[in-house]
């Protein structure tokens, strides 16, 4: 009984109006508004018609209409031609198709993580200027 609840989907549909937190298990598709927060393990589609003014935290994110908030998206966030976002966004990996209107500050959490746990030799770099050849040294050098 419990991978049936996981596989429906919950919708809001257009023309409808929520207020408030929505908390669920199962995958979200929204063409209505949403004022508020959703939370859902699974992933979220924002229809053309669906706008969210909130925070979404999901696995994986759809947008083809408007967001506006915080954007905590463990894996894909996809951002659709229509799609409208500003805020802040959080990632694991980002697909932006040309057209997407995408004002936000990004962390991309993937690629942190890979720089963090790369090997740490404890050595320095440093960079050398080449050394000038030839008798005549430019002007302001010495020899």
């Amino acid at each position: 009984m419990a991978t049936d609840t996981i596989s429906q989907q919950n919708t809001i549909a257009k023309g409808t109006t929520i207020t408030g937190d929505i908390i669920s298990d199962g995958d979200f598709r929204i063409e209505g508004t949403l004022q508020g927060n959703i939370k859902t393990p699974g992933k979220v589609v924002i229809g053309k018609s669906g706008v969210i003014n909130g925070t979404l935290k999901s696995t994986n994110a759809d947008i083809e209409g408007k967001f506006s908030g915080k954007l905590m998206i463990s894996d894909v966030l996809s951002l659709r031609s229509t799609a409208h976002v500003e805020g802040e966004a959080e990632v694991g990996k980002l697909a932006v198709e040309i057209d997407a209107t995408f004002n936000a500050t990004c962390v991309m959490k993937g690629a942190l993580k890979e720089l963090n746990n790369g090997p740490r030799t404890g050595q320095q770099t440093s960079i050398q200027r080449p050394t000038q050849t030839g008798s005549n040294p430019e002007k302001g050098q010495s020899a």
